[in-house]
């Protein structure tokens, strides 16, 4: 509704203004526009990519600002391998923080919407940048333009108030990206960084230029000498008022020269006398500006000396060289930086300057074309987006956060899933940028684990374009996405089981688990099991890094079990999985006398079988309230034969039960027979029935493995591993 409105107000004032007939006209381009880039927005946020340009400005608005500021420094990274998107503010979609490393705010004004998005892109450990070319970020600079003056107090209160907005969008940055060295030592004072990147002719401006260059080479020459001012806006008045007088004289002595007007411009009263000798032409679109630049002789570029126009950039030299016509300016902010006086152009400080100097370019052609030649030679090199966009690439690279993603088989929470999570929470606490990359078929956008929420990329839907830091895999089947995705830099494969025995002979996973082992590219193996570390050096010769597991011993609070009234057994396990081996744990706890014992079960994916004596039967339970489950148990039946690194016995050791186990890998490294645990020998049943017995019996072993099993559980806390994790990942 409010884009409407704003839409209707433009139209009122373009009728009173212009006409009937140019409200038809600029409708035709509105649409034109509109429809271009809604075309282009339906491609964003397909792919994962490096920055996201958030265009404040419309460009039917004001269309020369937002084609420097966001297509041409587009341009420049695109033409340095950096992957971009541009958006219009008022349709950001939320969901679109996920699919990028950097966002780049160009004049926008502070929304709610806006708000929002930064603080989660924030929240992220994402980098915001605002991109402002002007110093329309406080009304302590804008109180300088006197046109302004001319405002209705209402119109003027409304434009104030527009300018605190920039300035605000500006606060919530984490930095800037301008125009002139002047503007970022005002930015300095509201954010911590700036990067000056100056404006730069597109490889579009510079074939338009060629084109209109050559074509008025082939046009006959006259002695006519042709002064161009192109205004730009209304608000240019004071700049060429600076130096009226001198091109009134110079017209006066010199009949042969005309005075062409582009945009804007009240001419002053006291040009009536030759009046004959002015040209004005309409605002003009970018792709004929370099003809009209072209057909003038000397571009005229004068800037009262006020910070606003200090600020300012070189934009009227660099379009004036491309197409080697002379500029004389105002020897200020950046045409002082960028014009080298009588070589590359001509600067002038007084009105005898502008009358002196403007006098000998009417006279010396030779003059003229030796000076814009060289401007042209400078330009080409130095103010084009092809040659200038690395120094931009290295900025953004230098302040966007380092980023991680973690490649998940699925978002199910099982134990290998949670160790990833786990490491994912302590790193983006830390402040790196974490992303979720989902193998499984669902549409996630976004999971929560332990209070943390992380963005989730579905591999499967999306393409990764986008530098990618570090990617991890987690699973054989993730390794894929190391070997896909050559814009990885680091490429991490955490092992945490020996996966090619998850499946039968027969079953071409088997074989596929296996060759993740060998990956086509280089991998740098991870792992939590001392186990692991073994066979992956001594079956693949793959050296691995090590990092031990932890838990969260805050949440798995320790009680010591009264072992009163009837006895419970907790089964964990999924038993559609064979390598967990339920089925012989039911095996014990049916043996066991069901008027003392009773057995509860826990299990994400399997439901208890027909002969399985069950008294409760816990599935997807959520993870937070997993520990409530063990805390209401004494004993815990884990027959697993195969496990990289087994969470259930030092969970229930945590709370302060007990454990009897069959000895696996995955255990062996923090399970100790008689000193925390009681293991018995997978396949004899009588043997795991006797070592539940025996806990029940002797109080003198109970208080051993109590005691021993906290103990073994707090060595493990994640909060002791947090540092270990970072380098774990070799994050500075």
């Amino acid at each position: 509704m409010d884009n409407i409105k704003v839409l209707a107000g433009k139209v009122k004032t373009t009728i009173q203004r212009d006409g009937v007939g140019s409200v038809a006209k600029k409708s035709v381009m509105y649409l034109k526009t509109e429809r271009q880039r809604r075309i282009l927005e339906k491609s964003i946020g397909k792919s994962f990519k490096d920055v996201l340009f958030i265009n404040g400005v419309n460009y039917n608005d004001l269309p020369h600002p937002p084609r420097y500021r966001v297509k041409h420094q587009i341009e420049q990274l695109l033409l340095n391998n950096v992957e971009c998107d541009e958006i219009f503010y008022t349709n950001l979609d939320m969901n679109l923080v996920r699919m990028y490393r950097v966002f780049v705010v160009y004049r926008c004004w502070i929304t709610p919407e806006l708000k929002a998005f930064i603080e989660k892109a924030h929240s992220l450990n994402k980098i915001v940048l605002y991109d402002i070319d002007d110093l329309v970020i406080d009304t302590k600079y804008t109180d300088l333009i006197k046109y302004l003056d001319t405002f209705s107090p209402q119109d003027r209160a409304n434009y104030d108030e527009s300018v605190r907005n920039y300035g605000r969008a500006l606060k919530l940055c984490d930095g800037a990206i301008t125009t002139t060295e002047r503007l970022a030592e005002e930015l300095k004072n509201y954010v911590p960084q700036v990067y000056v990147n100056r404006n730069t002719a597109s490889l579009k401006m510079v074939e338009f230029s060629e084109k209109a260059y050559s074509e008025q080479s082939k046009k006959e020459k006259t002695n006519v000498v042709k002064l161009g001012y192109f205004s730009g806006s209304i608000t240019h008045n004071d700049d060429f008022n600076m130096i009226k007088e001198s091109v009134l004289k110079v017209m006066k002595e010199h009949s042969n020269v005309e005075l062409h007007i582009v945009g804007l411009l009240d001419v002053p009263e006291e040009f009536e006398e030759v009046k004959d000798r002015i040209i004005a032409h309409p605002f003009t679109k970018w792709q004929e500006l370099p003809a009209l630049i072209a057909s003038i002789d000397i571009n005229l570029a004068p800037l009262t000396d006020t910070i606003f126009n200090e600020a300012k950039s070189e934009n009227k030299w660099v379009e004036a060289a491309l197409v080697r016509v002379v500029t004389i300016a105002s020897n200020l902010g950046a045409f002082k930086k960028m014009i080298k006086p009588d070589i590359t152009g001509v600067l002038c400080d007084t009105s005898e300057d502008w009358y002196v100097k403007l006098s000998e370019l009417v006279t010396d052609t030779e003059k003229r074309n030796s000076i814009a030649l060289n401007a042209y030679n400078y330009c080409i090199k130095n103010c084009v987006t092809l040659y200038t966009g690395y120094g931009l690439k290295g900025f953004i690279e230098s302040v966007q956060t380092p980023n991680l993603m973690m490649v998940l088989p699925a978002l199910n929470i099982s134990g290998g899933i949670m160790v990833a999570f786990e490491h994912c929470k302590t790193l983006k606490n830390a402040g790196y940028d974490i992303t979720i990359v989902n193998d499984d078929f669902d549409d996630s956008k976004w999971i929560t684990f332990a209070g943390v929420e992380f963005p989730v990329i579905a591999s499967r839907k999306f393409k990764f374009r986008g530098k990618i830091d570090k990617a991890v895999a987690t699973m054989w089947s993730t390794v894929a996405f190391l070997e896909k995705n050559i814009n990885i830099k680091d490429r991490y494969y955490l092992v945490q089981n020996f996966e090619t025995d998850f499946y039968e002979f027969g079953d071409s996973l088997k074989e596929k688990a296996n060759i993740s082992y060998s990956p086509r590219v280089d991998v740098k193996f991870l792992t939590i099991s001392k186990w692991c570390e073994d066979w992956l050096d001594t079956r693949y010769h793959k050296k691995s890094m090590y990092l031990p597991n932890g838990l969260h011993t805050e949440v798995y609070t320790s009680h010591k079990r009264s072992m009163d009234g009837k006895i419970r057994i907790l089964v964990e396990g999924d038993n559609k999985v064979y390598y967990k081996n339920v089925d012989e744990s039911f095996k014990i706890t049916n043996e066991l006398d069901h008027d003392k014992f009773e057995a509860w079960y826990l299990s994400y994916n399997g439901t208890p079988k027909d002969w399985y004596i069950v008294d409760k039967f816990y599935n997807k339970v959520p993870f937070e309230e997993v520990s409530n489950i063990y805390k209401q148990c004494d004993i815990l039946v884990k027959t697993s034969i195969l496990e990289s690194f087994s969470y259930p016995p030092l969970e229930m050791m945590s709370t302060g039960g007990y454990v009897v186990a069959v000895q696996n890998g995955g255990n062996s490294e923090y399970l100790k027979h008689g000193y925390n645990c009681l293991f018995y020998p997978q396949g004899n049943i009588e043997e795991g029935k006797n070592a539940i017995l025996r806990i029940c019996e002797d109080e003198k072993l109970r208080d051993e493995l109590y005691k021993n099993g906290v103990q073994t559980a707090q060595e493990r806390d994640w909060n002791a591993l947090e540092d270990r994790i970072i380098k774990f990942y070799e994050f500075k």
